[in-house]
């Protein structure tokens, strides 16, 4: 297990450690997409390496072991796609019972992916989207857990501050990579932003903990469809706010306030600011990752570039700056972004290998 998951970071008793592997993903620098930017620091921490393929195994790794320590049988939780996946692949690591109540609008990928670790699933119409029927959710699990003496984990400090405290690993193991490089900027997608609030705490408890000279900027991004956070930020507001979400990025449709406010606040201390995009420009630049620098992420891991880009053209951005985007999950997390990317139809089959000699000739001139 990488070091930097280790239980005396985040709390859970040695004997309880539920793990599969989580942590240690890789910082890979761009190539191309940077230097096209005027970027010459531009990195990616690409989460897809997780063994479910996302970054929620570490907040599933640190939530399940303290519910394994708890004596608990059965975990209720939420999910638009990652964080189910991630729960239900460590509860079944620990013979637990995990029921997901899923956004309406969540990838048939991502459930499948639920499924096959034996998760109970079942899908809330208008949950995600409307505000009023995820605060009933909410509200209803709560009751519903200690009903049934279950522990309740969402990827969201103000529900699960112990599974949450995993995910702020993902500022150590960036700080380790880097070292002493001065002010780093990391940018990161946000729907509730459970993420962003963990990886500024995660580099304020490196402060405290370990003396780190450091310093960093920690940026939320959010698509214009889901925008609770950014623009206030951006704005000088301090609350955020709560809205319809209409945004079609899996895992950042989430509307209600949640972290909101404590996102706000932690991003302002570190110096970050907000940005909203498009979610045509996440689907634009999760293309051009996997085109141009072989990185192959759901539209969500793409949202943080976009918001780069968009920092790039305010001028916001020095050509020197250490720039991290925060790349969430594997592209296979969504079928549907791919589909996008490179149709639907099937892959070619010829009759012979001359007639594929043609063709890959043609391919070389293109």
């Amino acid at each position: 297990m990488n070091h930097w998951t280790h239980a005396e970071w985040w709390g859970a008793p040695a004997g309880s450690i539920v793990t599969l592997g989580e942590g240690g993903t890789p910082l890979i620098r761009s190539i191309k997409l940077g230097r096209e930017l005027g970027l010459n620091n531009l990195w990616f921490k690409y989460e897809g390496a997780n063994p479910s393929g996302s970054y929620k195994d570490r907040f599933a790794s640190s939530a399940v072991s303290h519910l394994v320590s708890d004596g608990k049988k059965l975990c209720l939780g939420t999910s638009s796609g990652n964080t189910g996946a991630a729960m239900a692949a460590y509860c079944a690591r620990a013979g637990m019972t995990c029921v997901l109540a899923i956004v309406e609008g969540a990838p048939e990928g991502k459930l499948r992916q639920m499924m096959a670790y034996g998760a109970h699933l079942i899908r809330i119409r208008n949950f995600g989207t409307s505000p009023e029927i995820s605060a009933q959710v909410m509200q209803g699990l709560r009751s519903l857990a200690t009903e049934l003496q279950a522990g309740l984990e969402i990827s969201a400090f103000v529900i699960s501050p112990r599974g949450m405290a995993g995910v702020m690993t993902i500022s150590f193991e960036i700080a380790e990579s880097l070292g002493p490089t001065g002010l780093i900027k990391v940018f990161s997608p946000a729907g509730a932003g459970g993420l962003t609030l963990a990886v500024a705490r995660g580099f304020e408890t490196l402060v405290d903990k370990t003396g780190w000279k450091g310093r960093a900027q920690v940026h939320c991004v959010q698509p214009e469809g889901n925008d609770t956070i950014a623009t206030v930020l951006r704005t000088g507001g301090d609350q955020a706010c709560a809205v319809q979400s209409t945004t079609a990025v899996s895992g950042l449709q989430v509307g209600g306030i949640l972290d909101g406010d404590a996102v706000v606040a932690a991003c302002r201390r570190s110096g970050g600011q907000g940005h909203v995009v498009t979610d045509e420009q996440a689907w634009a630049w999760q293309a051009r990752m996997a085109r141009e620098e072989g990185v192959f992420c759901e539209p969500a891991g793409a949202v943080a570039l976009a918001g780069v880009a968009a920092a790039v053209s305010r001028r916001e951005l020095a050509p020197d700056d250490h720039v991290v985007c925060l790349v969430t999950g594997s592209g296979f997390k969504d079928e549907r972004s791919v589909i996008r990317m490179v149709g639907s139809g099937p892959t070619p089959l010829v009759d012979d290998f001359a007639t594929f000699a043609i063709q890959a000739r043609r391919a070389a001139k293109a």
